[in-house]
């Protein structure tokens, strides 16, 4: 989250969702749906980034989580049949009559 060009970290649990900034002098408080899910010292240096070490090890996790949950496509095991048993089933000829 962006405050006054310095950036300060969220929870990840919150990324997309619309926050509360509160921000004094001193602290700069972030809320989602009336949590708090951060809470930094103000910085008044420009162009800085401050993390919570919570937040990143909770990106970790997230991140871990997110691609261990993925696994390969696996084709279904089905019966392969011959097409010659459906021409025999549907009464077809092979020479193009019908049986």
């Amino acid at each position: 989250m962006r405050c006054d060009s310095n950036d300060y970290s969220v929870h990840p649990g919150v990324i997309g969702h619309r926050v509360l900034v509160r921000a004094d002098l001193e602290r700069v408080h972030v809320f989602c749906d009336g949590e708090l899910v951060a809470d930094h010292e103000r910085i008044w240096a420009v162009h800085q980034t401050v993390s919570d070490p919570a937040h990143v090890e909770a990106a970790k996790v997230l991140r871990r989580r997110h691609f261990s949950a993925a696994s390969p496509v696996v084709e279904p095991q089905v019966q392969v049949r011959s097409l010659s048993d459906y021409d025999d089933a549907l009464g077809v000829d092979i020479d193009g009559g019908v049986a």
